[in-house]
């Protein structure tokens, strides 16, 4: 999702932020429209994950829990391929989802292989040719292995086990198919969220929601592919969750904050050179995933917990919400596409039930 090319246009916007935004968008301010809806045929999604376009195929990607599959669309026609099962779905406790037990969990594609975090503390792998499972990859642990990250460089793939005491990152080699390095995080106090993997340095960056039984004290782990922990940058009154890396290396975190422990909705956008806070973005609440287009310039924002529901679209060259879209069904997914604009939110049952597509207007 991130070409050289927006480290120059991340130069240029901090010289004429104005210009760009006029000139590298469609009329419309950038907002988006729907334009789709996708659905696995006679089945409805209620409980899903993470969800992930893979920009060289222009496929997407839903973790299904509903259907304990991996679903498959294409995104240029917005019509469904098929799915991949063999996960564990939807775990019960008390009467109630068990969502760190659950899967399939964070989802991602290299070329023809998938990988899936389970609830089962395992990564799958699929190969995208046979639509099947080929690999289990156990990570240690008793929950769920969680969102995913990828460096297609040393072949290392991030998990997050956040429901564990203490929490940990597995470093998975995905050519051995075996955990590399595993980094606990003692003073993580509510767990570990999303990680991403930046290009530009090399380096695994890890959203970290509260430090020391201090819910206002946040941070983001820098982790080398071996396994070396680096640093934390400090984040504050955040709580982050999604993690999004977009022009110049700014990056993006959705924080999971709706006014709950005194912490405003907001999103904030960091800089991962200089590890400085570059801009606060306010009204976006509740947020889990967050995406990126290279093609709009912009960041997504998915609110499964905001009350009520949104999407919330935020300008990457002048870090402003320019839109908020209401959604139902705890649409907490968001994946979007460098190559069309397309940006894709699934829904549950008590919204659609199915993925809604949106492309930027005309």
């Amino acid at each position: 999702m991130r070409r050289n090319i927006l480290i120059l246009g991340s130069l240029l916007a901090a010289l004429a932020v104005p210009a760009i935004a006029r000139t590298s968008r469609a009329a419309g301010n950038g907002k988006l429209k729907q334009v789709a809806t996708m659905a696995i045929p006679g089945k409805k999604i209620n409980i899903f994950d993470i969800s992930w376009v893979d920009q060289k195929t222009q496929r997407y990607f839903l973790s299904d829990r509903t259907n304990s599959s991996v679903d498959v669309f294409n995104a240029r026609t917005d019509k469904y391929i098929g799915s991949i099962a063999g996960f564990v779905g939807v775990k019960m406790k008390n009467g109630k989802p068990n969502y760190g037990a659950s899967g399939p969990d964070g989802v991602l594609v290299e070329g023809d292989v998938a990988w899936a975090g389970d609830g089962d503390s395992t990564v799958k792998e699929i190969d995208l040719k046979t639509m099947k499972i080929v690999a289990t990859i156990p990570t240690g642990g008793t929950h769920r292995c969680d969102e995913l990250a990828y460096d297609p460089t040393n072949h290392v793939l991030a998990c997050g086990n956040g429901d564990e005491n203490p929490p940990f990152l597995s470093l998975i080699s995905t050519t051995e198919r075996k955990v590399i390095a595993k980094i606990p995080f003692a003073n993580a106090t509510d767990g570990i969220e999303a990680p991403a993997y930046n290009p530009a340095d090399g380096l695994f960056y890890l959203s970290i929601p509260e430090l020391d039984h201090n819910p206002k004290k946040n941070g983001v782990a820098v982790i080398t592919p071996k396994g070396k922990l680096l640093k934390i940058l400090p984040v504050e009154n955040c709580h982050p969750a999604g993690i999004v890396f977009g022009p110049g290396q700014n990056f993006l975190l959705g924080c999971t904050a709706n006014g709950e422990k005194g912490m405003p909705p907001i999103a904030v956008v960091m800089n991962a050179k200089t590890g400085k806070l570059v801009a606060t973005i306010p009204g976006v609440g509740g947020t889990d995933e967050v995406a990126y287009s290279a093609k709009n310039h912009q960041y997504y924002s998915a609110g499964g917990d905001a009350h009520p529901s949104a999407l919330f679209v935020i300008d990457a060259l002048t870090n402003k919400l320019v839109q908020t879209i209401p959604t139902g069904g705890n649409a907490h997914s968001v994946a979007a596409s460098d190559v069309t604009g397309k940006v894709f939110a699934p829904e549950g049952a008590a919204g659609c039930g199915c993925i809604r597509v949106f492309a930027p207007t005309k």
